[in-house]
């Protein structure tokens, strides 16, 4: 197997992992605290506006439906996972998942926050890193949370993965 190869299917391993960590940690944010995470659906209406040339909303739960819009926001977050988990292995190499430490995905886990606080929520009416929801501090503890969950999935990820595959 090349070198490539490899470091795209541990990439998409490991990016699935970190965004279905994500997932679960959101149902057990909502279950056990009532806390209520990004509907995916809106992330699809987002890209489907951008898609037709329009990047920013005044509010994009108020902007008009985008047909299929669920299932993009949903390809779109886990595709959005595996993305970022291709930069953890651009920068650490396909070494660092034969032999996985935590600082790597947390450094990487932490640092996808930009995406959202500086383009997402801005452009889907939120303001910078939340500013303009009705609690910016508790939106971005909850980003946080949500983030180090993604961190913690990579890493549980590639100690299964390097369990198997050396």
């Amino acid at each position: 197997m090349t070198e490539a190869v490899e470091l795209a299917a541990r990439a998409t391993i490991l990016g699935i992992g970190g965004a279905a960590a994500m997932d679960l940690w959101g149902l057990v944010a909502r279950r056990a605290f009532g806390i209520q995470g990004l509907d995916y659906a809106l992330l699809g209406r987002w890209i489907g506006h951008c898609a037709r040339g329009r990047f920013a909303h005044a509010r994009i739960a108020a902007a008009a439906p985008v047909r299929g819009e669920r299932p993009l926001g949903w390809a779109a977050h886990y595709a959005i996972g595996v993305t970022f988990a291709f930069v953890l292995l651009a920068i650490w190499g396909p070494g660092w998942a034969r032999s996985p430490t935590i600082g790597p995905p947390i450094v990487v886990g932490i640092g996808t926050i930009v995406a959202p606080w500086f383009v997402m929520q801005p452009a889907m009416g939120a303001g910078l890193a939340g500013s303009r929801t009705p609690d910016p501090r508790a939106t971005r503890l909850r980003n946080l949370a949500t983030h180090t969950a993604y961190a913690l999935g990579l890493y549980a990820s590639a100690v299964a993965l390097a369990a198997v595959w050396r």
